[in-house]
């Protein structure tokens, strides 16, 4: 991950294209570059292959039954820090994740400004 907490080259993967926008332009403005955003697994695995990532926020219910869950597992076995998005809560994260940060949905500015510094320390 990189040492200055702006600058950062953040994965973003979100199904809901107008939620993915209001993250993107958030990240943006803090100064990060937005990798994405990926709506499939297929997509951001191989966002993860063909770019440079310091931090993901990971959508956990990607409709149709898919979930951010191989994504997850990636980025894990990286090393790279990463943080669910769900409108579920903590208790919509699978029990081997529960370690990782949560931004709820609705999203908040305010809360993911939180979580990329919680993402920092990790």
């Amino acid at each position: 991950m990189a040492p200055d907490p702006s600058g950062w080259r953040v994965l973003v993967m979100e199904d809901d294209g107008v939620l993915a926008m209001h993250i993107s332009d958030t990240l943006d403005e803090l100064g990060h570059t937005v990798i994405g955003p990926a709506r499939t697994v297929e997509d951001a695995l191989a966002l993860i292959d063909s770019e440079s990532v310091d931090i993901a926020l990971l959508d956990v219910n990607l409709g149709h039954g898919k979930t951010s869950y191989p994504v997850a597992e990636r980025l894990n076995r990286e090393g790279i820090p990463f943080a669910f998005l769900t409108g579920y809560g903590e208790n919509g994260v699978r029990k081997a994740f529960q370690d990782r940060p949560v931004v709820p949905k609705p999203v908040s500015d305010a809360h993911l400004i939180e979580t990329l510094r919680q993402l920092q320390n990790r």
